[in-house]
């Protein structure tokens, strides 16, 4: 099964020696399901032929806000079209997660609430999952049909699902420890209150559920639809 990766966005150049791009993370997390992978920098208005080209397809996250106008989202959100109306499967993460939302007739906006940094718990379809987060931004409006199925009391609309075919996921199941002390070193001092910089850093040590969702979203990809 190939799957088609849609990098939406880079790590920061600060991290560059130290860590891969957001599309090789995505790989690691799915080691040992026989996939095959092909990468569009779409952020860089790099994009497939057509939503054929893979049989599955990741849209990654990023630093920039759904609602922004880059010449690079348009195009990206007539390609989700694409992929729901194809049946083929559609996983989303963060920045993902958003664009898919916005693209069928949600609403993503700059949450007054705040930041989620760093290990955060989810109630997935009733069980405790967690995982790192690293986002302001928020779904706070969802289309017609969609269907929540993870959830906390920060981030209402956590995990969507969308038919049978598209799932997503606010939160980074590709990011390890490591990389969140990272954004948290380059991207979150003077931006995220050092409270939350503090909270996060003193959770690192606990345990993940990064491999549970690598497996949730290998099987969403290779589950037999009709």
């Amino acid at each position: 099964m190939k799957i088609g990766i849609l990098l939406t966005g880079h790590p920061p150049e600060e991290l560059n020696d130290q860590f891969d791009e957001y599309d090789v993370m995505f790989r690691t997390l799915l080691d040992g399901n026989g996939f095959e992978y092909e990468t569009f920098a779409v952020v860089d208005n790099d994009f497939p032929d057509n939503e054929d080209q893979a049989d599955g397809w990741i849209i990654t996250g990023s630093r920039h806000g759904a609602y922004e106008d880059h010449a690079w989202i348009p195009p990206l959100e007539d390609l989700i079209h694409a992929i729901q109306e194809s049946g083929k499967p559609l996983i989303g993460v963060c920045f993902g997660h958003q664009i898919i939302a916005q693209a069928l007739g949600g609403k993503v906006e700059k949450f007054q609430g705040g930041w989620a940094v760093g290990r955060t718990d989810y109630d997935l379809d009733g069980q405790t999952v967690t995982l790192n987060a690293w986002h302001q931004d928020q779904v706070v409006a969802l289309p017609e049909g969609a269907q929540v199925t993870g959830t906390n009391a920060f981030c209402r609309n956590a995990m969507v699902a969308y038919g049978d075919n598209i799932w997503t996921v606010q939160a980074h199941p590709e990011y390890g420890d490591s990389f969140i002390q990272g954004l948290m070193d380059t991207r979150g001092k003077g931006v995220v209150p050092d409270t939350l910089l503090d909270a996060a850093a003193n959770r690192l040590p606990c345990p993940d559920d990064n491999p549970k969702i690598g497996r949730h979203m290998a099987e969403f990809l290779k589950r037999e639809r009709t």
